[in-house]
């Protein structure tokens, strides 16, 4: 009996531990977009800014590279993928968007991405959905719709929205990779390997496409506005690298083998929350109510599709939105 209530003690410390990882890294995700929005405005282009953060995240991951390098011989296409749509293509495509729109409306337009993976799960993998999945993209839906206030004639801009889009569908690549990754029982790779060579190989394509050679490196040297407050554009940049990537991908890592990859999963969808409360306070970014309760649909949403997932190997329908968080608990992200 005291060996039970040993065992049990540890299961509910660890979940503990896990809960608290996952909600630290919901809260260093959804600080990127706050820090990256003032160096894209004091004039750092928003694919130089997403390139300092994948490089320099990249170099900080290198050793776990290294200890990993099997990696490039076992799961090659893994981990190109990885790098080209979860790390390039999601930061690109979403700090192209913030430098257009609110930051927390990029954030809740990504958050599309669970609804989005179960129109993959059923019209390309051909396998049925759940009715409470089906439900959730209706929610995430029609609560994106206030998001962006149609009613008003789409006062945001398009090519913003469409950026926004793009990140999602960025990270419906990222699930649909996650999920092949975790297939492989005893030969499954090190997550913390795919990322780390998911930023170096991230870093080699933003290197080609943003060319940091054209960037006017004397930006970083000065200091960036904050609603007005002046920081220092190396703090920030310190930041995105350090907490918002390096320390965001290792805590969602660490939460997901404490918990189970859909309880990680919607812990994460208060990333989008603790986005738009730190553009409001730290930006000045202002959310109408129908706004914010358009945010709040879309996350209820997002947590119907990922929380009615059947375990692996369930004859049931699929949701489509929990094993594919077995890398990390966040979202690429932003």
């Amino acid at each position: 009996m005291p060996v039970h209530t040993s065992v049990s003690s540890q299961g509910s410390r660890g979940k503990s531990v896990g809960l608290s990882l996952a909600l630290g890294s919901a809260v260093a995700f959804g600080g990127s977009g706050v820090a990256a929005k003032p160096l894209i405005e004091a004039g750092l282009d928003p694919l130089h800014v997403v390139w300092l953060r994948v490089a320099g995240a990249a170099l900080v991951m290198l050793p776990l590279a290294v200890r990993h390098r099997a990696l490039l011989r076992r799961r090659p296409a893994l981990l190109a993928g990885f790098g080209l749509l979860a790390v390039a293509g999601v930061q690109a495509c979403y700090f192209a968007a913030i430098s257009r729109i609110p930051v927390g409306v990029a954030l809740l337009v990504e958050y599309l991405a669970p609804a989005l993976v179960l129109g993959w799960v059923r019209f390309v993998q051909r396998r049925p959905v759940t009715r409470a999945a089906a439900l959730g993209v209706v929610l995430a839906v029609g609560g994106l719709a206030c998001v962006v206030e149609v009613w008003s004639g789409l006062g945001f801009d398009a090519l913003g929205l469409l950026l926004a889009l793009g990140a999602a569908c960025c990270q419906v690549g990222y699930f649909v990779l996650s999920d092949q990754g975790s297939d492989s029982g005893a030969d499954a790779p090190d997550p913390l390997g795919v990322i780390a060579y998911g930023l170096l190989i991230g870093a080699g394509v933003l290197t080609v496409v943003a060319r940091p050679w054209t960037m006017d490196w004397s930006l970083l040297g000065g200091a960036a506005h904050m609603d007005g407050t002046a920081v220092p554009a190396v703090l920030l940049l310190a930041w995105i690298v350090l907490v918002a990537t390096v320390v965001a991908y290792v805590t969602g890592v660490l939460s997901v083998r404490r918990l189970s990859p859909q309880v990680a999963g919607v812990v994460a969808c208060l990333e989008a929350v603790i986005a738009t409360v730190l553009a409001w306070v730290l930006l000045g970014e202002h959310l109408s109510a129908p706004q914010i309760v358009g945010g709040a649909v879309v996350l209820v949403g997002a947590f119907i599709a990922q929380s009615s997932t059947p375990a692996k190997g369930s004859a049931e329908p699929v949701a489509g939105g929990g094993p594919e968080r077995e890398l990390s608990a966040r979202g690429t992200a932003a």
